[in-house]
């Protein structure tokens, strides 16, 4: 891909990469689980977002589909890591 758009991508996945090392900063210097427990899904999410931006510059449709698994199997971690930090059970 070329042109604009190609550099508009690739500058918003630029973007992307500072901002995971802004969310990473808070990850490691999280004062609670829960601070870094946010911190961790959304550094889930910019991968996803990334995952899509570079699977639609690259014209790889495979890579949206793997972008949607892991945001799925994120959704459900945080859930049981959630549940896990609130002393409660999965069942309950």
């Amino acid at each position: 891909m070329t042109g604009f758009l190609g550099f508009f991508l690739l500058f918003a996945v630029f973007g992307m990469i500072v901002c995971l090392a802004l969310t990473t900063y808070r990850v490691v210097a999280g004062p609670t689980a829960p601070d870094r427990v946010v911190a961790v899904d959304v550094m889930v999410n910019i991968v996803t977002a990334m995952m899509v931006l570079l699977g639609v510059y690259y014209q790889e449709p495979i890579m949206v589909d793997t972008a949607l698994l892991l945001a799925f199997l994120s959704f459900i971690g945080t859930l049981a890591i959630s549940k896990y930090l609130e002393g409660r059970g999965l069942g309950d």
